[in-house]
């Protein structure tokens, strides 16, 4: 079942029902998240409000679960990883069904940014979780597997949002959203192995300063967080308003057809997991720059005017962005082992301002210049991304790392 430190191995019983909470968890938070994103261009037509006003049904959730990682983080040290995400999955697919049946667009918001607050429960914990119940030549395989399941369930909570809201309408979709991650809440409780590894901790406000200062002092960190904050911002500002392009002539497709692109998010779910491995392998800090430089040519892709060339720049940005994701979250493991909790919330705080600010700010350059705007938009942010990651390039692995890690691992 685990190995004779008492941590979950690859191969055992408790690793294959880790692997299936972990991507339930992750499919089930994503889903309920930006299923909403696919509906932009609907918010805004039934709404009568503006492409960047509309935006804000995502930045509004992901804004709310930004503020409140640390404290999700802090209150998971005390009454532990697993209960946390539980509460978080059951909390957050309740408030997306009452969101279905909100008759105004100020109530909607609202119901959004409680939905942030609860599913803020459940990204920076799975990390710690991972990192406190795994065997350290794993990590990086586990996290993978806990963003495949984030990628399909970005994927599928938009297409079937999509797909159900061109028939039904958007209340009806957001209705099946929330019913179905209800039913993965009661799965994850189900799969997911007690922990073995937790000790509880009580913090004070001198023991949360010294974590933070710890974390801040590292190599690492601190640039890593500034990667989640550039490269989370740029992929959702494509994402909120490609809709907005495809729907518009000359291309005038339908809601339905629009959301099927979110099907590249099927490539973002292996990717991430063969780029933590890769990075496992060869070193996270010798890997990371290659799926940023991915991400940015598939931006640059987007920026030409036949479709099939849009759609692959979609598929590629998609693919660059997962990869470079997966090899952030996994190196943020490893390198915050002394405040692990702590150190995937502020990823995650960054991650997710940046999908807040930068994912709203794409909306202003979408209605000064259109999709030639937003793709300058993101290359700017992504060339800095670019050369942050080879600035990593140059920090050093941790001691403690470098016995259970491959030669470059850090």
């Amino acid at each position: 079942m685990a190995t004779d430190s008492g941590l979950i191995s690859a191969g055992t019983p408790a690793y294959r029902r880790l692997a299936l909470a972990l991507v339930i968890a992750g499919l089930a938070t994503f889903a309920l998240l930006y299923s909403v994103q696919s509906l932009l261009p609907v918010f805004a037509h039934d709404f009568h409000v503006s492409a960047a006003e509309a935006s804000l049904v995502v930045s509004f959730a992901t804004g709310a679960m930004a503020l409140t990682l640390l404290i999700a983080s802090v209150v998971s040290d005390r009454i532990g990883r697993r209960q946390m995400m539980i509460a978080s999955l059951f909390a957050g697919s309740l408030l997306t069904l009452a969101s279905a049946a909100l008759p105004s667009w100020r109530a909607l918001l609202f119901t959004r940014f409680l939905t942030g607050i609860a599913l803020s429960g459940i990204p920076a914990i799975a990390m710690a979780y991972v990192a406190e119940e795994v065997d350290a030549s794993t990590i990086g395989g586990a996290m993978g597997l806990y963003i495949a399941g984030a990628a399909i369930g970005g994927m599928v909570g938009r297409i079937s949002a999509s797909v159900v809201a061109d028939w039904l309408g958007w209340r009806s979709a957001l209705a099946c959203i929330g019913v179905a991650c209800l039913i993965g809440a009661f799965v994850f409780r189900w799969a997911a192995p007690l922990s073995r590894s937790f000790v509880p901790r009580k913090h004070d406000w001198a023991s949360l300063l010294a974590s933070i200062r710890i974390l801040r002092n590292d190599a690492a960190l601190p640039w890593l967080y500034t990667e989640a904050f550039l490269l989370m911002g740029s992929f959702i500002t494509i994402y909120n308003y490609v809709s907005f392009r495809l729907l518009a002539p000359p291309y005038s497709l339908s809601q339905s057809v629009v959301g099927a692109i979110f099907l590249f998010y099927i490539v973002g779910s292996f990717v991430s997991t063969w780029f933590g491995q890769l990075a496992g392998r060869l070193g996270r800090r010798r890997v990371f720059w290659i799926p940023i430089l991915t991400f940015l040519v598939g931006v640059g892709l987007t920026a030409a005017a036949p479709l099939w060339v849009i759609v692959v720049g979609i598929g590629v940005a998609t693919a660059g962005y997962f990869g470079a994701h997966s090899v952030a979250s996994s190196w943020v493991s490893r390198r915050g082992h002394a405040a692990p909790a702590q150190a995937a919330a502020f990823y995650l705080f960054f991650l997710y301002v940046g999908s807040s600010i930068l994912g709203s700010a794409g909306g202003v350059a979408w209605t000064r210049a259109k999709w030639p705007g937003v793709a300058a938009f993101t290359v700017c942010l992504l060339v800095v991304a670019l050369a942050v990651a080879i600035r990593l390039i140059a920090v050093r692995p941790l001691p403690q790392n470098v016995v259970t890690s491959p030669p470059g691992a850090a």
